[in-house]
């Protein structure tokens, strides 16, 4: 590769003042202290952010005296050496001598006086440059820097001449628009001609400049838009805006020009040019290169110079650039800018390439740009309904667009103030109206290529069909809201919306108590009806989301004491203003007993408090206090008195029910003598299981439960080594508790329990495996999901004894749909233990796929596909070792896809063939070749004769799986190796 030509100077590059040797020039110390003191500020003036202030320090009585001072340094006999080479830099410049002696024009002067400064700068460096070498450093130190290095505090103040050195002699001479001014204003009177080669005049000098690197680097990564407008204007624009310049020197500012762009890295250059050229549409245009090599180039450049434009012209960025970038989305919403109501059904609003390209698009400048401008979260805020909605719509279907739009909704959470946020999430859930969502008639469809299209529907006219349509949107939403949540409990927002959510629980309960009256008294009016029907519609929803929050929420999901405390009291509160009762009156209990277990926990040992979380926590003494006067049940008001009593002594005093409940929740063993965890169990269960112990910066929850003597936990007798047979007894009888926090707690304890290796609890394992099984059957899910644990914790240490057992139960033919279900935790079960064994899972390997094969053939089509689900993934814990029963799998599987009425069931059938050719990628040609052409028809009737969209879609991605897999047989991808062999 050729070096690059050096750029022809301009004019001719000034020598040494008499031809002096290098060592004999003034020392570039000498130089930048003549730099600083023409800028410098006026006595009194303040500096800032370091440096003199440009407005000061440029005004045109400031300039004067600075010139004047400096011409009476430069006789001064220590000047002596930088006043030659000043003349003689001058002499061959003579544009910059007349305008450093015109004392009219104070900007034009000072301009060519730091030009002037800076060329006898870049003389001195390179005659430095070419002097000999230092002698080499000891060995073990580091090399001295370059004779022509400067210091930070000299390229600071370069910096500082070169920005005036612009705004002087570039801008004011530039036509309107181009550049920012800077400094005085342009003569008003100055001819064409003299502006021209003014500007000719300065753009020579820095083109001088940037030959050298020291000087090149601050003056072209900062200032390279002004000097290429400069050179583009004198070398290629109009000559009446150039008059005063001759033909040649346009070429040279030609020559020079093509040099800078060669010589400057692409993608600033490109970016440079779009600003000056100000085309925004070229701007989109970049986004949009399909080469991936010049994409990953130039997509960065597309993003930094949209960001650099919304920051410079905000109103320009938004109707240029981000208007159209977000058109497709906008096009959809309930205000559209076409009228949706007038377009026949099937039209495709939006194309399956332009929703693709434009998600794309946000992705690129909003997350990757990451800039969190005003103008760029107001810009996105009315489109994140319909973002959400093609989210929700991916994560239900095979799309790629369910990434993109869930950093993009993750990215506006995060970038936003924590207030907007929350009323975000709130406009997402459907309880409020902020945010434009999708319009009634649109509806998203999978696009052939893995994305989605946006078209037109009819109204549903049946009401019923519309309620369910309505019901299933609002839970998928909260569903994959929470789903979202989940990815933000970290920052804290996850904790704060859900005591955001809890709040609005308690107001909802206020407003039921004030006004009990549920439906609207007879003869209102439409408009009243309406109203008060999408009333109670936001209070069930609110119902919805917290219950769903409560079931999905770990204990990750509150950050600091203090975030607990307000969800504590938000709890609390709630539970003072409306004891639990009606349709609510479940997910009140389990959200009262989740934030009682907290505060136990933390008085237990699962964070070290310190005077300062105790004050925190001292504001739930006067509710504790309520709560214990005013719920009805007599356990939880026991609870909330000793919970009062050890928040106000520090955790010197802590009552039994507080150890236990705290033990129950952080999964240790009560001490002799407290109360048996069922006795507080209802104020202590954490949903799914999980150890609700915040994460404190103080100390970790494991090193805090090590020791029960630190300071802020409560003080009890150590635990003994088992539980007496009465304890394990009682926990025995609470698993039957009406209860269900009880019971879960009662469960949570015997799978400890088994964990720990207590021997009377394994030696009536027996016992146990009957008391988890027949709490399978609960309908709570703290219940049911604290006995799948346990079954399957029993059965990962006992496979021999209790599989059998399982396996039996699972393929026993029981009609009704609570069988069903039964029969599906089971099948959860399962799953889990074969988790656990790991490779021990082959030894197994006949009666599960057994078990699951007649699950398939089941009557109900739920628990069809529940069972062709759990095939995939064991087939995929096996590693796909199948053996011969792979011949039984692919007949249920070939049935089931061609014959079964349920569209759920045939998905999952076709899924799991996904799964197999997926897994076994080269290895299916081997392993499954007695089957494999089976399989291929099998898949080209689904893509044929198929009604389901979606079925038709996992078959068309196991075709291609396929197809790869035998091209990648049948033309394998040659490999030039070399081979070194040893002769004998």
């Amino acid at each position: 590769m050729a070096a690059p030509r050096r750029a022809p100077p301009l004019p001719a590059g000034p020598k040494m003042a008499g031809g002096a040797e290098p060592q004999l020039g003034p020392e570039p110390e000498r130089v930048v202290e003549a730099l600083e003191l023409l800028l410098r500020p006026p006595a009194g003036a303040r500096e800032r952010d370091g440096e003199a202030g440009p407005e000061s320090a440029l005004r045109p009585e400031t300039l004067r005296s600075n010139a004047a001072a400096l011409e009476e340094r430069l006789r001064e006999p220590g000047w002596a050496a930088l006043s030659g080479l000043r003349r003689a830099v001058l002499a061959r410049a003579p544009a910059l001598a007349a305008g450093a002696a015109a004392e009219a024009e104070p900007g034009w002067a000072a301009a060519c006086g730091l030009l002037a400064l800076l060329l006898c700068l870049k003389e001195r460096l390179s005659a430095l440059a070419a002097a000999p070498a230092a002698p080499a450093p000891a060995p073990g130190a580091a090399p001295p820097p370059g004779a022509d290095t400067l210091s930070v505090a000299q390229g600071r103040a370069v910096g500082r001449a070169l920005r005036a050195a612009v705004g002087l002699g570039l801008v004011p001479y530039l036509p309107p628009g181009v550049g920012q001014r800077l400094g005085p204003p342009a003569p008003a009177l100055a001819s064409p001609s003299t502006r021209g080669a003014r500007l000719y005049a300065a753009a020579a000098a820095l083109a001088e400049l940037a030959q050298h690197p020291a000087l090149a680097t601050p003056l072209l990564t900062r200032h390279l838009g002004l000097l290429l407008a400069s050179l583009c204007l004198l070398g290629h624009g109009p000559a009446a805006l150039s008059e005063g310049i001759s033909e040649a020197e346009r070429a040279r500012c030609r020559e020079t020009l093509r040099h800078v762009l060669d010589r400057v890295y692409q993608p600033l250059v490109v970016r440079e040019l779009l600003v000056l050229q100000g085309r925004p549409k070229q701007i989109l245009d970049l986004l949009h290169i399909q080469d991936k090599v010049t994409a990953r180039q130039f997509q960065r450049v597309a993003t930094s110079t949209l960001l650099a434009v919304a920051r410079e012209q905000p109103q320009l960025a938004q109707q240029h650039l981000l208007q159209p970038l977000l058109t497709p989305l906008r096009r959809c919403t309930e205000a559209p800018e076409l009228a949706v109501e007038d377009l026949p059904a099937g039209t495709v609003l939006v194309t399956e390439a332009e929703l693709s390209s434009c998600v794309e698009d946000v992705f690129k400048v909003y997350v990757v740009g990451n800039d969190s401008s005003s103008l760029l979260l107001g810009s996105l805020q009315p489109v994140l309904g319909v973002v959400f909605s093609l989210y929700s719509f991916s994560r239900h279907n095979v799309s790629y667009l369910s990434s993109p739009c869930q950093d993009i909704l993750l990215w506006f959470l995060e970038q936003s103030a924590r207030e907007a946020a929350l009323a975000v999430l709130e406009a997402l859930a459907g309880l409020s109206s902020r945010l434009g969502s999708l319009h009634p008639r649109c509806r998203f469809r999978l696009g052939s290529e893995g994305g989605a299209a946006v078209v037109v529907q009819d109204t549903v006219s049946d009401e019923d069909e519309a309620l369910y349509q309505k019901i299933s949107s609002e839970q998928c939403h909260v569903e994959n809201l929470v789903e979202l949540l989940s990815h933000c409990q970290k920052s804290g927002l996850a904790g704060d919306f859900f005591i955001h959510c809890l709040k609005a629980l308690t107001r909802v309960a206020a407003e039921d108590e004030a006004a009990p009256a549920s439906a609207a008294l007879p003869g209102g009016s439409l408009l009243e009806l309406e109203q008060d029907h999408a009333e109670q519609s936001r209070k069930l929803l609110v119902l919805q989301l917290v219950a769903t929050l409560c079931e999905s929420v770990s204990d990750t999901v509150f950050t600091d004491i203090a975030q607990v405390v307000e969800f504590v009291a938000a709890v609390l509160q709630r539970a003072c203003a409306s004891p639990a009762h009606g349709p609510g009156a479940a997910v009140e209990t389990q959200t009262l007993a989740m934030a009682m277990g907290l505060v136990a926990a933390m008085l237990g040992g699962a964070v070290q408090l310190q005077p300062s979380d105790f004050s925190a926590l001292k504001r739930l003494v006067p509710l504790l206090e309520e709560l214990s006067h005013t719920y009805p049940e007599p356990l939880t008001q026991e609870l909330a008195t000793d919970l009062r009593i050890a928040i106000c002594t520090h955790g010197a005093f802590c009552p039994g029910t507080v150890g236990s409940t705290a033990a129950s929740v952080l999964g240790r063993k009560p001490g002799p003598g407290a109360p048996s965890p069922d006795s507080a169990a209802s104020a202590a269960t954490s949903p799914g299981g999980v150890r609700p112990a915040p994460r404190h910066g103080r100390s970790s929850p494991s090193a805090a439960r090590d020791g029960s003597d630190e300071r802020g936990t409560c003080h009890e007798t150590p635990a003994a080594d088992s539980p007496a047979p009465g304890a394990l007894q009682e926990l025995l009888v609470s698993a039957f508790e009406p209860q269900p926090p009880a019971r879960a707690a009662a469960l949570r304890s015997l799978t400890g329990l088994i964990t720990q290796r207590e021997p009377e609890a394994l030696r009536r394992q027996d016992e146990l495996l009957q008391v988890f099984l027949e709490n399978l059957q609960h309908e709570d899910a703290f219940v049911y999901l604290s006995a799948i644990q346990g079954v399957a914790l029993l059965s990962s240490e006992y496979p021999e004894r209790i599989l059998p057992v399982l396996l039996a139960q699972y393929g026993r033919p029981v009609q009704g749909t609570e069988a069903a279900v039964t029969r599906m935790k089971l099948g959860e079960v399962l799953m889990r233990v074969t988790r656990a064994l790991g490779d021990m899972v082959l030894k197994h390997r006949e009666p599960l796929v057994q078990a699951f094969l007649r699950g398939a053939q089941d009557p109900d089509g739920t628990l069809r596909a529940s069972s062709l689900c759990n095939l995939g993934e064991l087939c995929q814990r096996l590693g796909f070792q199948l053996g011969s029963i792979i011949h039984e799998v692919t007949s249920c599987l070939t049935a089931t896809a061609k014959t079964d009425p349920e569209p759920e069931v045939r998905r999952a059938a076709v899924h799991v063939v996904v799964l197999l050719l997926r897994g076994l990628s080269e290895k299916a040609t081997e392993v499954l070749r007695d089957v494999l052409r089976d399989l291929y028809r099998l898949l080209k009737h689904v893509v044929a004769a198929e009604r389901d969209g979606v079925t038709v879609l996992h078959a068309r991605l196991a075709l291609e799986e396929l197809d790869a897999v035998m091209r990648r047989v049948l033309f394998p991808p040659q490999v030039l190796q070399k081979k070194i062999v040893v002769l004998p």
